[in-house]
């Protein structure tokens, strides 16, 4: 069959339609989190922009979170912060995050600590802001200037408000060109602090990548951090759980969505400022949209929320 050329454009345009549309299919935008949540044990859950924004606590996530658990599930908190899981608790009871709301925090700063462990005879370049000084909490860390270290860690700027990645070139320069290895404690290149995005340790890591250097990135999307929350999660049911029984939550494509979709996760994508461009806002968020940017990707939630609500 020989179409118009004005038909032949309606035809693209429906075909392309039909495409976005199969594809918003299989990320339907879900209101409230309670029927879709009866087909999981366990729940990965993101926290910067999905229980908080960095200065106030979501009351309806943490409503939706504690009813999860309350009705027999596990809820492991599992973020980029660049600290111990136990100063991400402290930050988290300053911004009123109830107890109840979570079983277990498993942090990038848990799996950096690890490998700082592993390294203890060499001499480490701290390159953060001093709050994460925390993540070297009792090991026996010997620190150096770049110039004499024998690897970093980043943590983060050393001022993530005022500073940009561009501030760092001088430095990444002189430290690739003494080959020094990096371990990212935190692959967020931006996160919400409150209306704001400010720039995390992943751009600066990113940064030294472009240039030849070499990085160990140590939270989401990589596979480390979800077997250390798995890990928790058994612990605390008593037994391992399949991954079909396991949900992501998250608001990050590059890290929540595409690390859930990598171990073989079911992932609920909730919309935040991170996405809100192409969601056309967190408050009334463009499916379509969404969608082709799920499929530019090459990635797709199980379900869209605008935000976690029971």
């Amino acid at each position: 069959m020989v179409l118009a050329e004005g038909e032949a454009d309606e035809a693209i345009q429906a075909f392309v339609s039909d495409c976005l549309n199969q594809f918003a299919m299989t990320a339907p935008l879900i209101e409230q989190f309670a029927d879709f949540a009866r087909d999981y044990d366990v729940l990965l859950c993101d926290v910067w922009g999905v229980v908080h924004n960095g200065v106030a606590a979501f009351p309806q996530a943490c409503d939706a979170l504690a009813r999860f658990r309350h009705a027999g599930g596990i809820v492991v908190l599992i973020t980029n912060a660049p600290r111990a899981g136990s100063s991400v608790g402290r930050i988290l009871d300053r911004l009123a995050v109830p107890h109840d709301a979570y079983d277990a925090i498993m942090s990038s700063g848990d799996v950096t600590r690890g490998i700082v462990a592993t390294r203890l005879s060499e001499k480490v370049f701290h390159l953060g802001p001093e709050r994460d000084i925390s993540i070297f909490a009792g090991l026996e860390v010997t620190f150096a200037p770049a110039d004499r270290a024998d690897y970093v860690v980043c943590s983060g700027l050393f001022d993530d408000t005022r500073e940009t990645p561009d501030d760092y070139r001088q430095l990444l320069a002189a430290m690739r060109a003494r080959s020094l290895f990096m371990v990212c404690a935190n692959p967020d290149i931006v996160v919400e602090r409150g209306d704001e995005l400010v720039y995390c340790a992943g751009a600066i890591a990113d940064a030294y990548t472009a240039i030849g250097g070499d990085v160990l990135y140590c939270g989401k999307p990589y596979a480390p951090i979800y077997e250390a929350a798995l890990a928790k999660a058994a612990a605390l049911r008593g037994e391992p759980t399949p991954l079909a029984r396991v949900l992501a939550i998250g608001d990050s494509i590059r890290t929540d969505l595409k690390g859930a979709t990598s171990f073989g996760l079911d992932c609920l994508f909730v919309v935040s400022a991170l996405h809100a461009e192409e969601a056309g806002g967190a408050g009334a968020p463009d499916l379509l949209g969404l969608s082709a940017t799920f499929a530019a990707a090459g990635v797709a939630p199980k379900a869209v929320m605008r935000r976690l609500a029971w």
